[in-house]
């Protein structure tokens, strides 16, 4: 999504969001086990850690996520078991303890996510990247870039459509066009998805299961869509800060500076106060 001007009014979205329930819960996942609060920078010419779930650049299969999902070319040990059709997205994840999940939404975006990248890698800590398919294809350096330091990218649609609006032949088409995209860029398939606007459907989840996804909600939104300002946002991932918690940010869809600069000042407040910043692993 390239503008904040095509958004539907939060407040009936919330109202589809709250009929889905509460969160579901999490047994299937576990936290990244390299993930700490405590690294030190990573030192010029050091490669990064390993990546949390599926690698770049293993071998991939034909893209064609439209039409087969799961196919047994991958390696037997990045083929999780093929999840349930579920009826509400993970909004917390509280199986992995004392962990805060970081999420940036829209992008890749040249003009805010090397920031981001930069900002996460200076730390020394992963985040999840629901990525819209039409940004993805325009910056698939910055995709590589994610995976290369271990970050997980997840399907965020193609065109970032209101999904319930859509046939299921064209949720069908956002979700699947976005994936291949990611699996010809990485040689891997996202195995986590998010509704634009946080308005699911049943078709979503029917269809996202299908080619092999999970859903992810949020905990905390940030809102910095609204651009309120540095310390505002600051405020809100800080204030509700707690074990297991999701926070949605924004790496791209307009003006991201103050994401930007909003993440300088948490992440390290949330490290010092002995949060593991860390990304969920399907097992």
């Amino acid at each position: 999504m390239r503008s904040d001007h095509l958004r539907p009014d939060r407040r009936t979205l919330l109202k589809v969001a709250l009929g889905l329930g509460a969160a579901a819960t999490v047994h299937l996942l576990a936290a990244d086990p390299a993930s700490t609060p405590t690294r030190p920078a990573r030192a010029a010419g050091t490669p990064p850690a390993a990546a949390a779930g599926p690698p770049a650049g293993l071998p991939g299969r034909p893209p064609a996520y439209r039409l087969q999902p799961m196919t047994a070319a991958a390696p037997p040990r990045f083929r999780p078991a093929a999840p349930p059709v579920r009826t509400r997205p993970f909004e917390k994840l509280p199986d992995l303890g004392r962990s805060v999940v970081l999420t940036f939404d829209d992008g890749p975006d040249a003009r805010y996510t090397p920031d981001i990248l930069a900002t996460l890698r200076k730390h020394r800590v992963r985040a999840m990247f629901f990525v819209c398919g039409e940004m993805a294809d325009t910056h698939r350096d910055l995709l590589r870039e994610m995976a290369d330091d271990g970050h997980v990218v997840g399907n965020h649609s193609w065109s970032h459509p209101l999904i319930p609006g859509l046939s299921r032949a064209a949720i069908r088409d956002e979700l699947g066009r976005t994936s291949e995209v990611v699996d010809a860029t990485l040689g891997t398939a996202p195995l986590w998805y998010r509704a634009p606007y946080g308005a699911w459907n049943r078709n979503s989840f029917e269809i996202g299961a299908d080619l092999g996804m999970e859903p992810m909600a949020w905990t905390v939104d940030t809102l910095d869509w609204k651009t309120p300002g540095t310390d505002t946002i600051v405020r809100r991932v800080l204030d509700g800060a707690a074990p297991g918690v999701v926070v949605l940010s924004h790496d791209a869809g307009g003006n991201r500076s103050q994401s930007v600069a909003a993440l300088r000042r948490y992440l390290p407040r949330l490290i010092d106060e002995g949060y593991r910043i860390t990304v969920p692993q399907r097992v």
